[in-house]
Formats: C-alpha cells, sequence, structure tokens
C-alpha cells in the first residue's frame, strides 16, 4: 500500500495525465463519425447491391415448406435437392446423355447447364465446367472434415453438388452435379 495516496499495492509519485486520456477518447470518437459516415454513405448501395446479388429471393419456390417439396419430388431427388444428399455414382441416366439442349433444375426449372459444358469426368455423376451465369449459388460445407464448395440452384436453393478445381479448359472447374437434382431439356 501506498504511504502516501494510501491506495493500491505501489506508490505513484508521478500525477496521471489526462492529455493522453483526452487524445485517445478524441481518436476514438474521431473514428466512430468517420466509420458511422462511411457507413451511411456505403449502406443505400450495399443494400441496393443485396437485392442485386440475389435477385430471386422473392421466388415463390422459397415459400415451399418441406412437406411442400417432398410432394412436389421423387423420393431420390427431395433427399439431393433439399437434404443435400448425394445419389450413387454411376446411377443417372443423365451419365448417358449425348444431345444438345439445356440442363435444368429439377426442383423449379431454372437452366443451369448448357449441354456443351458437359463433359466426361469419370466420376459417376454428370459434370459440367461452366454454369449458365447467375443460375447458381456457393456455400463452403464440411460435411466431409475438409472444406468444399456446395452450389445450389440460385432459384430455389436446392442442392445440386459440388464444385472442383480439377476440370478442363477454359475454366479449370468441375462441377459435379447429382443427376437427380436435374433435368434435361432436348434443344
Amino acid at each position: 500500500m501506498c504511504a502516501i495516496s494510501g491506495v493500491g499495492r505501489g506508490c505513484n509519485l508521478w500525477p496521471r495525465s489526462n492529455v493522453l486520456e483526452t487524445m485517445n477518447i478524441t481518436t476514438l470518437h474521431r473514428r466512430h463519425v468517420l466509420l458511422a459516415s462511411v457507413t451511411a454513405t456505403l449502406l443505400p448501395g450495399l443494400s441496393h447491391a443485396a437485392a442485386k446479388a440475389d435477385p430471386y429471393a422473392a421466388s415463390p419456390f422459397r415459400k415451399l415448406t418441406d412437406a411442400d417439396w417432398r410432394k412436389r419430388l421423387p423420393a431420390a431427388s427431395y433427399l439431393v435437392l433439399r437434404h443435400e444428399d448425394t445419389e450413387r455414382a454411376g446411377t443417372s441416366p443423365l451419365n448417358r446423355e449425348k444431345r444438345a439442349g439445356t440442363y435444368l433444375c429439377l426442383g423449379c426449372d431454372l437452366p443451369l447447364f448448357k449441354s456443351e459444358t458437359r463433359y466426361e469426368s469419370g466420376t459417376g455423376w454428370p459434370s459440367f465446367f461452366r454454369v449458365i451465369p447467375g443460375s447458381v449459388g456457393e456455400t463452403t460445407d464440411y460435411k466431409i472434415g475438409v472444406p468444399r464448395t456446395e452450389y445450389h440452384c440460385a432459384r430455389c436453393l436446392g442442392h445440386q453438388g459440388h464444385v472442383f478445381n480439377d476440370g478442363p479448359r477454359p475454366t479449370g472447374l468441375r462441377y459435379c452435379n447429382s443427376g437427380v437434382a436435374l433435368k434435361f431439356v432436348q434443344a
């Protein structure tokens, strides 16, 4: 205890300087003002950008319940699209599809892939090297213990598969899709 002040463990003979405290508080206040200004300036643009980033936010498919989806889809498709299941490799009839056309999401008919971007990856699932722009969203999943990029239909949010960086040129990507999540429409 300090013999002079009677407080604490040690004795500080030097008075505390309020100048440094005042400078820190002033700096802190300036930072808050600056942050608030930047936020106020960018916020309208950010909300506009968010609306642009998700043009399907008001889609009626986003309002369907799990029970609705179960009624609308075949059992295997329901499990893949709504619960991120995976069909058994090599079982999809789309693996043998060679005609020109478009691959649509089975949940909402949104076009996802053109047939000219399909290729034989040897994985047992329909694979594509490019999506139709704006047709899918991506998230990171850790279901097997390592991060993978999951992709889903942008309109109904139905799970489609995973994208990997081992595809052919020109993109180097492999969109590995569960066939039961797709519908093929011939050109």
